[in-house]
């Protein structure tokens, strides 16, 4: 089971992509638990993720993230995924981060 986190800047914004991410990654046969937190809590929340996606919102907080939870893969969704609420286009990007 893989475990994908977004983090934004309050964590309430990305609520319905994780909803719609989950959604697809069913559909697709993908084991996974995905989660958004505020990026405040990466570090107790994040950690032992699989694949962190940064809101595009806090892209600018990403070496901190990659302190706080080292060894973690790391990207900010495209502002045209997240606005868009791409779930499969954010799918892809933590896809990719896990290497799959």
């Amino acid at each position: 089971m893989k475990k994908i986190v977004l983090l934004c800047a309050s964590g309430m914004s990305t609520g319905m992509l994780v909803k719609r991410m989950q959604d697809a990654a069913n559909a697709e046969g993908l084991e996974c638990k995905i989660e958004a937190y505020p990026q405040v809590e990466a570090k107790e929340k994040a950690a032992d993720a699989d694949a962190i996606l940064l809101g595009p919102q806090i892209r600018f907080s990403k070496d901190k993230v990659e302190k706080d939870c080292p060894g973690v893969p790391i990207e900010a969704i495209d502002m045209k995924i997240y606005s868009r609420m791409d779930a499969k286009g954010a799918l892809a990007v933590a896809k990719n981060l896990m290497g799959m």
